[in-house]
């Protein structure tokens, strides 16, 4: 076979590669983030109960631990997702393993229960799923966020707390944001490190560079997102005057 027409091929594979991981994505995530955002709040505060004295950036750092024991683990519904009611390892969906659903479950809440230390609390699913794309993502997708709802990147999950966006919009960053999660992760640029989203090689990563590799890009990605914890809290548990702030900026 031509050169010109192997690599047409290999083309066409890597577009129905990528379209497969996208609906898989999409549908993970869906229900990942379907997480009510009371629950994610008693998960925080069960955290914050058994440490009371601790910082913002002390309990993220709690939330962060326990998140990449529970991803590093073997099997099981422990960790992060055990400790929230109503949530746990999801049924296999498609070609998809327990295991890998549970990935993207602990990486969603990880995510929401990080951005509720921050005193972002988006009510709605679909604001709850661009949170949980842009994290995994990291300053680049705070970037395609704060570009589409017109706010600095550093502000931009912050304004997804804010009243007003169109859900229209939302559905559009959102699209954007799986789109290129699939192109950045999985189309030749880091194949091994979120291989396993690819319908057929599920499971590749965990047995090859482990969860553990996966779970410290989250968490990477999840600081870039966020930033710089705040310093402290308020009498109610939540954080002084940052939604005030951005709503004013």
């Amino acid at each position: 076979m031509p050169a010109a027409a192997t690599e047409d091929a290999l083309t066409q594979d890597q577009r129905k590669a990528g379209k497969g991981t996208l609906a898989v994505l999409g549908a993970l995530v869906d229900k990942a983030q379907r997480l009510q955002q009371p629950a994610v709040a008693k998960y925080v505060e069960r955290v914050r109960a058994k440490h009371p004295d601790e910082s913002p950036e002390q309990v993220i750092r709690r939330l962060e631990k326990h998140y990449l024991r529970t991803v590093t683990a073997s099997g099981g519904a422990v960790g992060a997702t055990s400790a929230v009611p109503g949530i746990g390892t999801v049924a296999a969906l498609g070609a998809i393993t327990a295991e890998s659903a549970l990935f993207i479950e602990a990486s969603a809440l990880l995510a929401l229960a990080i951005a509720e230390v921050h005193g972002i609390s988006p009510a709605d699913a679909e604001r709850r799923k661009t949170l949980v794309l842009a994290v995994a993502l990291g300053d680049e997708g705070t970037t395609i966020v704060g570009k589409a709802i017109g706010a600095k990147s550093r502000d931009a999950m912050a304004k997804l707390d804010v009243p007003g966006l169109p859900k229209i919009n939302l559905k559009t960053i959102n699209r954007t944001l799986g789109n290129r999660f699939v192109r950045k992760f999985t189309l030749g640029k880091a194949p091994v490190v979120m291989g396993k989203l690819i319908p057929g090689g599920i499971g590749a990563v965990i047995g090859g560079v482990g969860n553990r590799a996966l779970g410290s890009l989250v968490l990477r990605n999840a600081r870039e997102a966020f930033g710089p914890p705040p310093r402290f809290w308020d009498l109610d548990g939540e954080v002084v005057g940052l939604r005030s702030a951005i709503e004013a900026g």
